[in-house]
C-alpha cells in the first residue's frame, strides 16, 4: 500500500478516481478482504474489487479473491488491459457525477429508513428494477431509506462507497407500479441533505447510457466529473 499511496500522490490523483481503493483502504476498511496487491469487499455485501496497480502480482491477487468470493467488478480512470487467465464477463463505461447544487427544504418524500428485516423486500424490488449490483448485506454500508405504498416497498435509494469526504447515493430504483409520483427525487434529496449535514459531498455514477436518470441528476444540482470504467471479472 506504501507504493500504493506514493504512486498516487506522485499523480495527484483525485480520490473518486480510484473509489472502491480509496473506500477500501480508508472509511469502509472494516468490510475490506485481501493485501496490499488487491482487495474487495465480501460477495454479500457488494462485487466491487481494486487493484494497487497493473503488476501481473496484482492480477495474482485478485484471482485469489475470486476464486473465494466469485466475480468481482472494477472501477478504473482507464479502460483496463486484462490479461489471460480471466473472464471479462462485461464492460461498461459509467458518468460519474458530484453534487455542486444548493440545498433545499426539506423533501416531503415520506420515507422509511431501511434495515435488515427489509432485505427480502428490498432484494425483490432490486430484481424487478436492476439498478445495479445489491447484495443481502449491502445496507451494511451505508443509510438506506425506503417509500412505502399499499403495504409495498414502491421506491429506496441510499448510501454505498465513502472516499475521503465523499458519500456515493446508490440504488436508486422505483417498483414500476409507483412511477412518476417524485420518489426517486424526493429520495435523492434526502439523502443530498443528510450527506452534506456530515460535511461530505455526495456523488453518484450512471450508466452512460442511462440518459434519463442522467438527467434526473443533473436537474438535482449533480455535475458531470468524468466517465469511469467498470470491468467485471471472473
Amino acid at each position: 500500500m506504501l507504493e500504493r499511496a506514493a504512486r498516487k500522490a506522485s499523480m495527484d490523483d483525485h480520490p473518486l478516481d480510484e473509489a472502491i481503493w480509496n473506500a477500501l483502504t480508508g472509511e469502509q476498511s472494516r468490510f475490506a478482504l485481501g493485501g496490499d496487491r488487491a482487495l474487495r469487499f465480501p460477495a454479500a455485501i457488494s462485487p466491487f474489487a481494486a487493484m494497487a496497480d497493473t503488476h501481473p502480482a496484482s492480477f495474482a491477487a485478485l484471482r485469489e479473491l475470486i476464486e473465494a468470493e466469485g466475480p468481482a467488478s472494477l472501477l478504473t480512470p482507464d479502460e483496463l488491459d486484462v490479461p489471460a487467465g480471466f473472464t471479462v464477463i462485461w464492460r461498461a463505461k459509467l458518468l460519474q457525477m458530484v453534487w455542486q447544487g444548493m440545498l433545499e427544504s426539506s423533501s416531503t418524500c415520506d420515507h422509511v429508513r431501511l434495515s435488515e428485516a427489509d432485505v427480502p423486500e428490498i432484494m425483490a424490488l432490486i430484481a424487478a428494477t436492476q439498478p445495479g449490483p445489491f447484495g443481502t448485506r449491502t445496507i451494511e454500508l451505508g443509510s438506506y431509506k425506503g417509500v412505502r405504498e399499499d403495504g409495498k416497498l414502491a421506491a429506496m435509494a441510499g448510501e454505498r462507497l465513502r472516499v475521503d469526504g465523499y458519500t456515493e447515493i446508490s440504488a436508486v430504483c422505483v417498483d414500476a407500479a409507483f412511477r412518476g409520483r417524485g420518489h426517486a427525487t424526493g429520495l435523492v434529496k434526502q439523502l443530498i441533505t443528510a450527506i452534506s449535514a456530515r460535511g461530505e459531498t455526495p456523488f453518484l455514477q450512471a450508466l452512460t447510457s442511462n440518459h434519463g436518470a442522467i438527467a434526473l441528476y443533473r436537474a438535482l444540482g449533480f455535475v458531470e466529473r468524468r466517465e469511469m470504467y467498470l470491468t467485471v471479472l471472473g
